[in-house]
């Protein structure tokens, strides 16, 4: 992989237990004109989707709750039943579906939701810094008579499900209940869209 500026010389593999961390040797051409050779690692577990569930009928939001290592090991520990879960909105890898049927297929795996329009909001890189990953991001709507069946995750996932007042996961986000950040970003769009639409 080369463009005018970039110059990749050496690839190596670190790690593939889990997903696929390389180390990238590479020439870059700085502003000043110069050339230099640096290296970074890059963590590649693959592109992924999310999706806000929201009843603008009852103005509720579907969220779900699961343990995250990496956040427990990083502060998100406080000794309760509570260590380690992360509140967020529902999320997968694409797994080489396209980024709609994918999100389809992880709402009703991990909610329980069957949801057939879906609204797409955005593309993100989410750690730019260190992993590939790109997401996609999604608002749909659902109701009482949605179909849906049991969630929670397959597999080894156990995923609680939650339904919370539209009001409540604003201020469980400004409180810090709320720390994820794919998940800050859908309640944030979603509240500039309720701006937009209703006007004081």
């Amino acid at each position: 992989m080369t463009t005018e500026r970039v110059q990749i010389t050496e690839e190596k593999l670190l790690s593939d237990n889990w997903y696929v961390l390389k180390r990238f040797t590479f020439n870059y051409l700085g502003k000043n004109g110069k050339w230099t050779t640096q290296q970074r690692e890059a963590y590649d577990r693959g592109n992924g989707a999310t999706i806000l569930l929201y009843n603008p009928q009852a103005d509720t939001v579907i969220l779900t709750r699961q343990f995250r290592l990496p956040t427990f090991v990083n502060g998100n520990s406080d000794g309760g039943p509570s260590s380690g879960m992360l509140i967020e909105t529902c999320a997968g890898l694409l797994d080489n579906d396209d980024p709609e049927t994918a999100i389809r297929r992880e709402t009703e795996e991990e909610t329980g939701y069957r949801i057939q329009s879906v609204q797409k909001v955005m593309e993100a890189y989410m750690s730019p810094g260190s992993v590939t990953e790109k997401l996609f991001f999604y608002i749909a709507e659902y109701t009482a008579d949605t179909e849906r069946n049991a969630g929670g995750g397959i597999d080894e996932e156990e995923i609680d499900i939650l339904e919370l007042p539209f009001q409540q996961a604003l201020a469980m986000m400004k409180s810090g209940e709320i720390m994820d950040g794919k998940t800050i970003m859908l309640l944030q769009h979603l509240y500039l869209r309720q701006l937009t639409q209703f006007p004081n």
